[in-house]
Formats: structure tokens, C-alpha cells, sequence
């Protein structure tokens, strides 16, 4: 895979996590959290904004991958 067409690939698939991932969360925020307590808000957020960070290293590491030779 040529390695413009391969940034172009992970560029979308990081913009769409994003969006795709603050979506649910804050869905998920509003229909769970409403009542709840400011500690428990407080910790979800904090997980919630640091937890986003694991499929988007995935994403970057298949980024850095080397191509494969043609043998």
C-alpha cells in the first residue's frame, strides 16, 4: 500500500474515532451520570478522556509500520 493512501487511511480512521468515541461517551454520560455524584463524574470524564488514547495508538502504530518488500 502506498504510504500516502496508508496516512490518508489512518487520517480519516483517527477523525472518525474521535467523533465516533466523544459521541457515545457523552451519550452514555447523559443517560447514566445525570444523577449521579460529582466524584463519579469526575472519574468518568477522567477515564473516559484517557481511554480514547488506546485504539488511537493502535491506529498510529499501523500507521509506522514499514511496507513490505516485494520480493
Amino acid at each position: 500500500m502506498p504510504i500516502r493512501l496508508k496516512k490518508l487511511i489512518g487520517m480519516f480512521l483517527l477523525v472518525a474515532l474521535v467523533i465516533v468515541y466523544a459521541l457515545v461517551a457523552s451519550i452514555f454520560a447523559v443517560a447514566r451520570l445525570s444523577e449521579s455524584g460529582a466524584l463519579v463524574q469526575f472519574l468518568f470524564f477522567l477515564f473516559s478522556g484517557l481511554l480514547w488514547v488506546l485504539p488511537a495508538m493502535g491506529i498510529i502504530k499501523w500507521l509506522m509500520l514499514e511496507p513490505r518488500s516485494k520480493s
